[in-house]
């Protein structure tokens, strides 16, 4: 695994009073520790050989969502799977893509009725929303486990000093005034002794939380790709610079090369990021030393699929289709994620792990009021969730004071569901707009693919 390329020497946290070194981890910490250790090989296999391998963990799931899972029992017997056949690449193209709008519709058909015991206990979860649809996401603690492993190999990737202090600017409650923590938290936390972390909520003022950011002057900070080019701005127009900071984290969003380069410029870091998703967890990280993007293939199969329904070469560009290896509490086999990839040639860096070379996806914009205030949209969309006619939503700020939400629904919305809507969107915002409900066929995306789950229509539109 080469642990001992970190800044702190990666020597585990001993479960043990007494016993720091060699440690004895705790009995999660030596599950990721084992996985990073099968995760530190597969990396180098040559991508046919992770193909196959994917192929042979999908049988497993394929089967157990055929036995357990209602929609996917109608939907595989009607591709005409039977019980224990192999997977093949050619079965795999007969079985039609799921798309978010039957996500939602299926309800807790899509959810297994039994789940294995031994992949623990279930939580539940709501997407972003940025996609305009936002669902529930029922996960098992053995994916939370895989998960856990992917993010830990990021680590490893990038050799982070573990021992330095990360500023977080995302949704962080109501802590306006930021929030201090001993550490960096899960997963790291539970294996390794790490430095602290300050954390700022991003639906506040542009202007404090630049502030903020540049009294902490941290060595790492973790935010969105739209908000990085937003604070960037304000941090030149003061003249203002964060002297310690060595690297940027970023999620979320589409990463522009214009947002790196403008990122060295202001603050003299590089950004490294993460293209992951509420349904599948991560996708895809992004290279050590280079820009494009390296699928984690031991836990998704990832087909990047032309107009025909192809595999788009490289060089191409293509519809992102995930499927989960190992979320048997709610499969998503052949799911359609709604953003726009394309495909990169086999790295130079000797690993066997697909490339894809940009994404094309989703967007933000700022929201401006009354008071003069820029704030960075920010969507938690579990109230959303709920309000079940709606298939996808896009609000777009028409005026200082007015909201219009277009919705693509199967049914207009109670007086109480737009009520419950209305609610949802001013809490995140945080300011009472008035509101106009408007019902369309369907919510375009904009020029280059891109879909704003809010946008700004303004004549003055937010800088960005």
């Amino acid at each position: 695994m080469r642990l001992l390329r970190t800044g702190l020497g990666a020597v585990p946290l001993s479960d043990l009073e007494g016993m720091a070194w060699p440690a004895i981890p705790t009995p999660l910490a030596s599950r990721m520790l084992s996985l990073q250790q099968q995760l530190a090989h597969s990396q180098w296999w040559p991508q046919a050989e992770l193909r196959r391998w994917q192929f042979r963990q999908i049988a497993p799931l394929v089967e157990h969502a055929f036995r357990t899972v209602p929609f996917y029992g109608e939907r595989l017997a009607a591709a005409g799977y039977r019980p224990g056949q192999e997977i093949t690449e050619e079965f795999w193209r007969r079985l039609p893509l799921l798309s978010r709008v039957e996500v939602r519709s299926a309800g807790a058909a899509i959810r297994s009725t039994a789940l294995p015991q031994q992949h623990g206990a279930t939580s539940e979860t709501s997407t972003s929303g940025s996609s305009g649809t936002p669902i529930k996401v029922t996960k098992s603690a053995a994916e939370q486990t895989l998960w856990s492993s992917f993010a830990l190999r990021e680590e490893l990737w990038h050799r982070r000093d573990w021992s330095a202090k990360v500023a977080v600017i995302r949704g962080a409650g109501n802590a306006t005034t930021g929030q201090r923590f001993p550490s960096w938290g899960p997963p790291l936390a539970g294996i390794f002794a790490t430095g602290p972390v300050s954390a700022f909520e991003i639906r506040s003022d542009l202007a404090r939380q630049a502030e903020w950011l540049r009294s902490e002057n941290p060595d790492y900070l973790l935010t969105f790709g739209t908000n990085v080019v937003f604070l960037c701005q304000e941090f030149r127009a003061r003249g203002w610079s964060l002297p310690r900071l060595r690297e940027v984290r970023t999620i979320g969003e589409v990463i522009e090369p214009e947002t790196r380069r403008l990122c060295r410029e202001v603050w003299g870091a590089g950004i490294i990021d993460t293209y992951s998703c509420e349904e599948a967890g991560y996708l895809a990280f992004q290279c050590p030393g280079r820009t494009h993007y390296h699928v984690q293939m031991e836990g998704v199969l990832l087909e990047v699929l032309d107009e025909r329904g192809n595999d788009a070469a490289p060089g191409e560009s293509g519809r992102v289709v995930v499927t989960t290896l190992h979320n048997f509490a709610m499969p998503f086999l052949r799911y359609d994620l709604g953003d726009i990839a394309e495909v990169g040639e086999p790295c130079a860096c000797g690993r066997g792990l697909q490339v894809l070379t940009r994404m094309v996806g989703r967007a933000r914009d700022m929201v401006r009021l009354p008071t003069g205030e820029k704030r960075f949209v920010w969507q938690s969309t579990a109230k959303l969730a709920e309000i079940e006619p709606i298939l996808r939503y896009q609000v777009a700020q028409t005026a200082l004071d007015e909201l219009e939400v277009r919705l693509v629904a199967a049914r207009p919305l109670t007086p109480a569901e737009e009520d419950a809507f209305r609610a949802a969107v001013i809490a995140n915002l945080g300011y009472e707009f008035r509101f106009r409900f408007v019902y369309r066929d369907e919510i375009p995306r904009a020029a280059g693919g891109k879909y704003f789950v809010f946008r700004s229509e303004l004549e003055t539109p937010a800088p960005g």
